[in-house]
């Protein structure tokens, strides 16, 4: 991969991965509610689905899913009401006493399979296929293999920075939102940009 490649790719992963998400805003809502330590192993898991989700779209799952409508609906839908169930579970919680299991608990394995349900994921990983594993400043890469374990490396740093940025900053927060009702405002905050991914992401 040419230096301009993958400067461009830097930029591009750069700007995806420290916009706000579902990922960074659970990230964030997690440490925030449960501490640093309970949010990492989310901050694990959006990694490692994505590179999982990566290497699918990688070897045609990805076009499959986008292609087909049907399919492109249902993980919308599925991605769309996990996020609303989140939103809802994170919106009642007003207290650090109250944030148990039952509560906010995003495992590891489930935060692996909310990116499989995130079609923004989905066309992330069809748009890194199409423009850097595929093709090699617009001729046919002669490696995209090669390329492809390139671009896994780098998102997964990506994916990991971005979202432990975004725990640390929940952290940081936390004896602060433990005051009053500011854990309940924050919580249902972080609650409605939420809903508004699930909805934005209806949309695409």
């Amino acid at each position: 991969m040419s230096a301009p490649e993958l400067t461009a790719l830097l930029l591009f992963c750069t700007a995806m991965s420290f916009s706000p998400g579902p990922n960074t805003t659970l990230s964030t809502a997690l440490a925030a509610n449960l501490g640093l330590k309970r949010a990492l192993r989310f901050c694990f898991a959006v990694p490692a689905g994505w590179t999982l989700l990566m290497l699918g779209s990688g070897l045609g799952l990805g076009a499959l899913i986008t292609g087909v409508p049907a399919l492109r609906w249902a993980v919308t839908l599925l991605g769309v009401a996990y996020m609303l169930w989140l939103a809802y579970k994170l919106s009642r919680a007003g207290k650090l006493a109250e944030v148990d299991s039952h509560r906010l608990n995003v495992t590891f394995w489930q935060g692996v399979g909310l990116q499989f349900v995130n079609i923004k994921a989905w066309m992330l990983a069809l748009t890194l296929s199409a423009g850097w594993v595929v093709n090699a400043a617009g001729q046919p890469a002669s490696n995209p293999g090669e390329r492809l374990a390139i671009i896994c490396v780098v998102m997964m740093l990506f994916a990991f920075t971005s979202n432990f940025v975004y725990a640390l900053v929940g952290s940081l927060l936390r004896q602060w939102l433990a005051q009053g009702s500011r854990l309940l405002w924050f919580n249902r905050a972080l609650a409605l940009v939420l809903v508004v991914t699930a909805v934005w992401m209806i949309t695409l």
